[in-house]
């Protein structure tokens, strides 16, 4: 991942969710288990869009490998959140995503990332107990081609 704060020209999928009251905590930062569930969110939103099913009665099914969080500056109660969404790998059985929360004007303060989630899905065959590793299906790596970050991006 890149070192510094991430811009939004890093992303090229986008979706606007909100923070609620119930996601601050006593010191009045978001608490850090809601920027998971916004990361998880996302990328799951688009999955489903993106495939036009829902990916949960697939044959082969998505489960998270891997979840991390860097911060960078608050995020804040009631202000919307931009989340970006750009596929840093696509492997054979796994993709790794990275997600850019944003607050504020695109062009301000909102320039850079607040935040970037790191989440890695391993693809696993849903109709066997055992859940042994198998290759991303073809629905979802199409659904996810277009968010894979050119060689040269940040």
């Amino acid at each position: 991942m890149p070192a510094s704060r991430p811009p939004r020209a890093a992303y090229p999928h986008w979706e606007q969710l909100t923070t609620r009251w119930a996601d601050i905590d006593v010191y009045g930062h978001m608490n850090n288990a809601r920027y998971f569930e916004l990361i998880d969110t996302v990328v799951n939103n688009h999955l489903v869009r993106g495939t036009g099913t829902d990916i949960r009665r697939l044959d082969a099914i998505g489960v998270v490998a891997e979840v991390s969080c860097r911060y960078f500056a608050e995020i804040t109660y009631p202000e919307p959140i931009d989340l970006g969404v750009v596929v840093e790998r696509l492997g054979t059985s796994s993709i790794l995503y990275r997600v850019g929360l944003f607050q504020g004007e695109a062009e301000g303060a909102g320039a850079t990332a607040c935040a970037e989630g790191r989440f890695v899905h391993v693809y696993v065959d849903n109709t066997d107990p055992a859940r042994p590793v198998v290759p991303v299906p073809d629905v979802i790596r199409a659904a996810v081609a277009p968010l894979l970050r050119a060689p040269d991006a940040t």
